[in-house]
C-alpha cells in the first residue's frame, strides 16, 4: 500500500513545497475559544439570576473635583455662588477623546474642603455625592430661599488597558458603573482577549487589591467587584491567539526557508 502510495503521490519537489506551505499554515493559524460572554447561561431555558452584588456608593476624598450646581429662584445670585475653576485631570478622556481634559468643577482640597463663593470653605471628606448634597443645600439656604443643589463626581475615572478597542482612562459621569460599562466604554474586547481572565486592580486601604474577573461565567454579577470604584484599572490579557498571530509572519517564514533547503536537498541528492 505505501508503494502504492508513493506512485499515486510521488515526492516531487512540488510535493515538498507544498506540504511546507501547509505546514507553515497550520502553524500560523490559531483557534480561538472562550469568546462568547456568560457561555455558562443556557440557551434554550431562562435561568433566574440572583441579585447582583450590593452598590455601595463611593465616597469623596481629596484632590477629588466635584460638579456642584445651585439652583434659585433668581438665576443671577445662582452664577455666583456656582463659579467653578477649570482644573486639569491629567490622562483623561472622554468615550470618543484620548488626552488630556480640563474638568470643570471644585477641587476638594487635601484637607478635604471645597471653596465655594458665598458658602466658604465646605468640608466634605469622606461624604457621598448624597451626603455632600444635603450639607451645602442645608448652608446655601442660609442665603437662598427654597435652593436646589445638585452634586455629581467630575471626575470619576475608570482605566481600562490590553486587549480592548480603544485603551484608554475614561472619565464617567455616572457613580454606578460596571466592568461591562467600562468595557463597553472601550469598545469592548478584540478577538485576541481572554475573556476568563480579566484582571481588576483597585486601591483599598492604602493597598492594591488585584482579582481576576471571568466574563464567561454568569456568576460575575454577583461579584462584589461587579460594580467599579473610582480610579479603578480593569486590564485584559491577551490570549495564546494574540501571540500566534504576532508570529505568524515569522513562523511562515521558517516554514518556507525550510521548504527551500528540503527542495534543495532533493535536487542535489538527484544530481
Amino acid at each position: 500500500m505505501t508503494n502504492n502510495f508513493k506512485k499515486s503521490f510521488p515526492r516531487t519537489p512540488l510535493w515538498y513545497l507544498i506540504s511546507g506551505l501547509l505546514f507553515a499554515t497550520l502553524l500560523g493559524s490559531c483557534s480561538v475559544k472562550n469568546i462568547v460572554y456568560f457561555s455558562d447561561l443556557p440557551a434554550d431555558s431562562l435561568k433566574v439570576m440572583k441579585a447582583a452584588a450590593d452598590f455601595t456608593e463611593p465616597v469623596i476624598q481629596g484632590d477629588d473635583i466635584l460638579s456642584i450646581t445651585i439652583q434659585t429662584l433668581d438665576p443671577t445670585t445662582s452664577s455666583v455662588v456656582n463659579q467653578a475653576e477649570a482644573v486639569q485631570a491629567v490622562g483623561a478622556s472622554s468615550a470618543t477623546s484620548v488626552g488630556n481634559q480640563l474638568i470643570t468643577g471644585f477641587l476638594v482640597d487635601k484637607d478635604g474642603y471645597v471653596h465655594m463663593t458665598l458658602l466658604g470653605k465646605v468640608k466634605v471628606l469622606g461624604l457621598t455625592t448624597y451626603q455632600a448634597r444635603e450639607l451645602i443645600t442645608k448652608k446655601a439656604s442660609e442665603f437662598y430661599r427654597n435652593p436646589t443643589v445638585q452634586v455629581r463626581f467630575a471626575n470619576y475615572k475608570i482605566t481600562i488597558l490590553g486587549e480592548v478597542t480603544r485603551p484608554a482612562t475614561y472619565t464617567v459621569p455616572n457613580e454606578k458603573v460596571t466592568v461591562l460599562d467600562a468595557l463597553g466604554l472601550a469598545g469592548d474586547l478584540t478577538i485576541y482577549g481572554k475573556r476568563e481572565n480579566v484582571l481588576l486592580v483597585r486601591e483599598e486601604n492604602g493597598q492594591k487589591a488585584m482579582v481576576r474577573l471571568n466574563l464567561t461565567d454568569s456568576d460575575i454579577f454577583q461579584s462584589p467587584y461587579y460594580y467599579l470604584r473610582q480610579n479603578d484599572v480593569i486590564y485584559v490579557e491577551p490570549g495564546k491567539a494574540k501571540a500566534a498571530a504576532n508570529n505568524a509572519a515569522r513562523t511562515q517564514t521558517y516554514a518556507i526557508a525550510g521548504t527551500v533547503l528540503s527542495l534543495l536537498i532533493v535536487l542535489i541528492s538527484r544530481l
